[in-house]
């Protein structure tokens, strides 16, 4: 796993120009926050291409449902919170009801706002978009994977939700990495337990497997379900056959990843260990993403405590 960690905003950002040159009927809209989502390369190389509505997200939503209509394939960028509430009523009605493919693009998830403080964190985002029929909704984990979605993203008929970070991240997988949805990644094997995550918690993931392993010789998938919906059912039930199963997401614990994962499991009528580590249905004081991060216990310390704890470790 490489050690440099990127901003997949920027990745995201400067990605929106390749696209642009891929096909000519792509087009970026934002609500005045072309610094934030980084759409700079995009507006400089295709000026005609890009709108600003100004601090206006349920106009910029419906504005890009227009341009869907017309036959055109727009990319919305603001704040992950923004999109999912302020602008809620307009994708669901405007964008989802339609069936546009109008492509959400959602930075600041979870609570890696951090100092920003709850107004910009999203950690309800996943139970909101999961929640409005026709809409897909997504989470990127590294650079590779996020252009990877990109270019899925472009031949996609339907709406889409694409949840980012702002905390750097490592890249977890190669350069040639495909995307394919409703499809989970197993990307470390394991038979005693299983992480199942996605976004800024997979890389916090694959390092917990790997002290477990070395200090306990216990083995422990770990799972990327970057597809939130559709959901991989059949990656779930094959990480339930290892009994002890922990899903983290940087979201709250009521509506996102863990409880899709919960669903599937009690569908099934799978009796294991489980577990959601997230955010505890609360709101706290604003700090650093990372301590939130320690604090309710989906980061890489967290998540060797809790596996060693559902292990019966020490």
């Amino acid at each position: 796993m490489a050690e440099e960690k990127v901003f997949l905003r920027n990745v995201i950002g400067a990605y929106m120009a390749e696209l642009g040159k891929k096909n000519d009927k792509v087009v970026v809209v934002n609500a005045d926050l072309m610094g934030t989502c980084r759409n700079k390369s995009f507006v400089e190389e295709f000026p005609k291409r890009s709108f600003n509505v100004g601090i206006a997200e349920q106009n910029m939503v419906s504005f890009a449902a227009g341009l869907a209509h017309e036959g055109y394939i727009p990319y919305a960028f603001t704040m992950a919170p923004f999109m999912s509430m302020r602008a809620c009523e307009q994708v669901r009605t405007d964008v989802a009801y339609a069936r546009l493919p109008v492509r959400l693009m959602a930075t600041y998830a979870g609570l890696s706002g951090g100092i920003s403080g709850a107004t910009h964190w999203a950690v309800e985002d996943c139970a909101i978009m999961t929640g409005i029929p026709e809409m897909t909704v997504v989470e990127v984990c590294d650079e590779n994977q996020a252009k990877a979605v990109l270019d899925f993203s472009l031949g996609y008929d339907k709406p889409l939700y694409i949840r980012s970070s702002v905390e750097p991240v490592r890249n977890v997988y190669p350069s040639d990495y495909k995307f394919e949805l409703g499809k989970a990644s197993v990307l470390k094997e394991g038979t005693d337990g299983t992480f199942i995550c996605s976004g800024v918690s997979v890389q916090y993931a694959l390092e917990a497997s790997n002290i477990i392993e070395e200090k306990y010789a216990k083995h422990i998938k770990v799972i990327d379900m970057t597809s939130i919906k559709p959901l991989d059912r059949d990656a779930v039930i094959e990480a339930a056959k290892t009994k002890n199963v922990i899903v983290a997401q940087d979201h709250n614990i009521i509506g996102g990843l863990g409880s899709a994962v919960a669903n599937v499991l009690a569908k099934e009528g799978f009796g294991i260990k489980f577990k959601i580590l997230g955010l505890t249905d609360k709101f706290v004081a604003m700090a650093h993403a990372p301590f939130l991060y320690h604090q309710f216990e989906y980061d890489t310390e967290g998540l060797v405590k809790n596996m060693k704890i559902m292990l019966e470790l020490e």
